[in-house]
Order: structure tokens, then C-alpha cells, then sequence
């Protein structure tokens, strides 16, 4: 298993920016416990919809807050109160910026020193990000989203729970730049191709013939800092978003999920739209699970043999370093990079390509 320091990425374990950590759906039974960049938390919402996360384990006696379902406190629905929860164990109250608020049986004031850390936290298309920063800063880019989600014409997904990958998000990010896998791996050969970095984003632009949906198959596809990938896609009279999400659990492992967006033709989805998008979806996971087993099944490419035709890959790994390195660094990082990079003989993008861009 490959880690972060073998890549050489710079000073940071984990990356700094925004990463989703659930499914919203996951709060309806409760707070629940996850781990991330090597820390257990609690995730839960409040009893004003508010969704918190705080560091997972009570000072007292180092309880986990969301690992109960037996606790009288827990059910019986009293752990939660407010926007603040009690600890199932001793019932010890943390608010939702982690201050300890309340101690049941103590009548004095509660120990200043014992808090819990509290964590930035938004609610977006169908789930809950957080913000991590090993600076300890605010977020410094927003949270990528789409009007789309809300639309009633697009059919809306669930996520696909792929669970967690024993691979560094560096060979995840690797795919941005890889225009020769397209072919082999997913039997779609691109006819062009570019990257384009500019601040927090990573561009890849392609377009090709695809085999398994034997229609011609254009993408603009973008990260939005280190772990939230989206991707426009058209393919014959089919329009789409897919999203690829992942987030570092420990060193060298990630987990991930999928989703995606299908354009219905009515502006009210018939049933038969709706199955359409849940098949759109199925076949892009397939796609996806074609990397999936790739990955399941190398050895960590710490240094990739390239061809001259292979640059984009140091671009990406060198514009993936401004994540794990002081933001004061960003910028030198950003311009190292910055602009578009065509492949030889992939410069030239059909008119297809031109339409999905203006769109």
C-alpha cells in the first residue's frame, strides 16, 4: 500500500479542501459514526436539520457518541437535544461547536478545557461534505454543486457505495490525464483530447467512439479540488452528469462513491424516464468498475514510466500537490500548471465536443 509520503506530495498526510463523507439518507435513523483522514467522528442532524460533526470520542471516558443503538438515551430518542448530543454512556452534553454544556449529575460548570473538535459541514446534492484542512483554516473555494440536482427533469440517482479502496487518491487523480486507457480498458478510443488546470480545478475534455454505447461519446469532465470529480456527458441523444467522489480514510486508502444525473425528455419524468436514468446509471457504473478492478489489481505506480505523448500525468501530480502543502504554496503550484495541454495528434475536437463546452 502506497502513502502519501512515497509519492512525495509535500508536507500533508491528507489533502486540504471539500470531500463527501455520506449519503444524506444515512441520517435519517440517527447520529453515525465515520472515519476520515485517519480520525473517528460523529455525524448527526440536529433537531433544527442542521447537520454537525464533531470529533467521535467523549473526554470523560472516551465513549463513541454515534457507536450506540442500545443505550436507554439512545433508544428512546433522548440523545439527541437540540442541536446538541449526549454521550450514551454517562449522558455528558456536547453543543454543536463541540463545547461540553452539561454534565447530568455535576452541578458546577463544566470543565472548559473539555471540547470536542467541530468540523465544516454542508448539505448538497443528496450529500453531506466536510471540509479538511490540516491548517485548520476555512474553506478557501466553494463546494462544487449543480442546478441540475433540483431540476425536475433530471432523474436523480441514488449513490452507488463502492466502500473503500486500498489505493492512494493520487492513481485516482492519475485517470484525469490518462488518454491511452480509453481505448483498452474502456473500448472507447479518444479522437481528442486536453487537459486544462486553472486554480482548484482539473479539466479533462475528450471525445471518441464508444463501443459498449456504440454511439459517439463526449465528456467534459472536472475536480473540483482533490476528491469531488464531475462529469458532462453526451452520447447520441443522451445527456448526463457523473460524479466520482472519494475521500482518504487512513494513509493510503480511500472510499468511494458514484452517482449520476440522466436528462429526461418530458419535463415531467414518466416512469419509463426514470428507468432509462437508472439504467444510464448502471451503464456508466460499469464503466467505472472497469478502472475499479484495474485498481483492485496493481501495484502502486509511484513513478510512471512516461512517453513523450504522457506529460499531462506530471502536470496533474504537480497541480495535485497545492492539496498537500501550505495554501500559502497554492498559487506557486496553480501557475506551474495553468492552461490548457493537448496530446499530439488529439488537438482537434470534433464539432460535437465545441457544443457540449458552449452548453
Amino acid at each position: 500500500m502506497a502513502k502519501a509520503a512515497d509519492f512525495k506530495l509535500g508536507e500533508f498526510v491528507f489533502p486540504r479542501g471539500w470531500f463527501m463523507i455520506t449519503e444524506a439518507n444515512e441520517l435519517e435513523n440517527g447520529p453515525v459514526g465515520v472515519r476520515f483522514f485517519g480520525k473517528d467522528m460523529a455525524l448527526y442532524r440536529g433537531s433544527s436539520g442542521r447537520v454537525i460533526l464533531l470529533d467521535a470520542y467523549c473526554v470523560h471516558m472516551g465513549t463513541h457518541l454515534a457507536k450506540s443503538t442500545s443505550a436507554s438515551i439512545v433508544a428512546n430518542n433522548e440523545q439527541i437535544e437540540g442541536d446538541a448530543i449526549r454521550c450514551p454512556y454517562h449522558g455528558w452534553r456536547y453543543n454543536a461547536d463541540g463545547k461540553l454544556d452539561d454534565i447530568p449529575y455535576h452541578d458546577g460548570p463544566c470543565p472548559k478545557s473539555a471540547r470536542l473538535n467541530s468540523y465544516t459541514v454542508k448539505e448538497a446534492m443528496g450529500a453531506i461534505f466536510m471540509w479538511h484542512d490540516p491548517e485548520g483554516g476555512e474553506p478557501d473555494y466553494d463546494l462544487p454543486t449543480l442546478a441540475e440536482w433540483k431540476d425536475s427533469q433530471w432523474v436523480n440517482g441514488s449513490y452507488d457505495h463502492l466502500g473503500e479502496l486500498e489505493m492512494h487518491p493520487q492513481e485516482v487523480i492519475d485517470n484525469m490525464a490518462d488518454a491511452h486507457h480509453l481505448g483498452p480498458t474502456h473500448g472507447a478510443p479518444c479522437e481528442y483530447f486536453e487537459n486544462e488546470f486553472l486554480g482548484v480545478k482539473y479539466y479533462q475534455r475528450q471525445g471518441g467512439f464508444h463501443r459498449m454505447y456504440d454511439a459517439y461519446l463526449v465528456t467534459s469532465t472536472w475536480y473540483t479540488g482533490p476528491g469531488l470529480l464531475i462529469s458532462k456527458q453526451r452520447f447520441g441523444e443522451m445527456n448526463g452528469y457523473e460524479f466520482i467522489f472519494h475521500t482518504p480514510v487512513d494513509d493510503g486508502v480511500i472510499k468511494i462513491w458514484h452517482n449520476n444525473l440522466s436528462m429526461a425528455p418530458n419535463a415531467e419524468p414518466s416512469a419509463e424516464d426514470v428507468a432509462n436514468g437508472k439504467m444510464a446509471q448502471e451503464g456508466a457504473l460499469a464503466a467505472f468498475a472497469q478502472d475499479f478492478q484495474i485498481w483492485r489489481n496493481k501495484r502502486p505506480a509511484i513513478r510512471i514510466m512516461a512517453m513523450p505523448g504522457e506529460r499531462n500525468f506530471r502536470r496533474g501530480r504537480n497541480w495535485y500537490k497545492q492539496f498537500y502543502n501550505p495554501r500559502a504554496m497554492a498559487q506557486e503550484f496553480q501557475e506551474m500548471v495553468k492552461g490548457k495541454h493537448h496530446l499530439k495528434g488529439l488537438d482537434k475536437p470534433g464539432e460535437l465536443a465545441r457544443t457540449l463546452e458552449a452548453d
